[in-house]
């Protein structure tokens, strides 16, 4: 009787010790520090309603990296993404032009994401591609559509009610696209940490070969995580679309980098095999909060990119050079 109840303090203890010294802990340090630089930094930032303007600049990559994360842990990436955006926005942009409604133009651009997701996940898990390279290709493809489409013009002559999306408060300064990034978020969360389906896709990640001899089925996982990756694509070109009222072919350039950034640096291994949910959310709040601060500070764009490809190279040399300081 003595000995269970001396065992269970220590069990509860070191299952805390793990919490405080993982990954997302680290992150959440880094991003109350940021937070703090921040209000320091600019007389603005605590400001309620440029805060929820914070929001906008992680809301609609982070609803990608949801998805993202999921494809990266059973070891598959997607690199087209922005360009996803790119073709789902233009196509949205074409409908307007034919006089479609909202509901029209949130059917279009998400059946554009998922279609370009199941092309994706067709030359992966059907003829056997490396997804790497497949989504190298179709980035080019996809974009490169939108700018045959358009040229250096633009669609606009949205109508009024679309502008919800991308622009509307559901309550005082907490946008729908926050409340639709929070619902994502745990919808992902426990598909991923809850479910078979999110057990398979580590199970994936950590040994396919295994995976596949224990009844899992591997192609068919990852072709519904490419159409899931592909649908996310789609709904961030409706927020997006919607918040900038119209839709020119250079629409997200440069966003695939920052989806990937943005999962990594939430502690999924780049290899595959390990991560989890909660360090992509507050990795989501870190590179907000990131670019927000350099925003009020005045940094131009070109700076915010060198910070962001400066912060995926460390991210993912961290770990590699904390265990060889570790074993050194």
């Amino acid at each position: 009787m003595s000995t269970t109840s001396h065992h269970v303090p220590d069990r509860l203890q070191s299952s805390l010790q793990r919490r405080l010294k993982s990954w997302e802990s680290l992150l959440l340090v880094v991003a109350v520090a940021i937070f703090l630089a921040n209000s320091f930094a600019s007389p603005y930032f605590l400001n309620a309603w440029n805060l929820s303007d914070a929001t906008f600049n992680f809301t609609e990559k982070a609803m990608i990296a949801f998805a993202m994360a999921l494809l990266i842990i059973s070891g598959e990436i997607d690199l087209s993404v922005a360009s996803i955006i790119a073709l789902a926005s233009t196509a949205m942009g074409a409908a307007v032009q034919f006089g479609a409604d909202t509901p029209t133009l949130v059917a279009v651009g998400l059946g554009v994401g998922l279609l370009a997701g199941a092309f994706n996940g067709f030359l992966v898990t059907g003829l056997g591609l490396p997804s790497i390279v497949v989504t190298i290709g179709t980035m080019s493809l996809f974009r490169g559509i939108a700018y045959i489409v358009l040229g250096d013009q633009a669609y606009r002559g949205y109508p009024e009610s679309f502008a919800f999306f991308g622009q509307g408060y559901v309550w005082w300064v907490i946008s729908f696209e926050f409340v639709l990034f929070a619902i994502v978020a745990v919808i992902y969360g426990v598909v991923l940490h809850k479910t078979n389906f999110g057990r398979a896709i580590f199970a994936i990640g950590n040994n396919p070969t295994g995976a596949l001899f224990s009844g899992i089925r591997v192609s068919r996982v990852k072709f519904i995580l490419f159409l899931l990756t592909g649908l996310m694509a789609g709904v961030a070109a409706i927020c997006l679309t919607s918040r900038l009222g119209s839709t020119r072919p250079s629409i997200a350039v440069g966003w695939e980098l920052e989806v990937v950034t943005m999962v990594v640096l939430g502690g999924v291994n780049i290899l595959g095999g390990s991560g989890s949910i909660p360090g992509v959310v507050i990795a989501a709040f870190v590179m907000g909060l990131v670019t927000f601060g350099l925003g009020l500070l005045n940094v131009p764009g070109i700076v915010m990119s060198i910070v962001i490809g400066a912060l995926l190279i460390s991210v993912i040399a961290l770990p590699r050079l904390w265990s060889y300081w570790r074993r050194g």
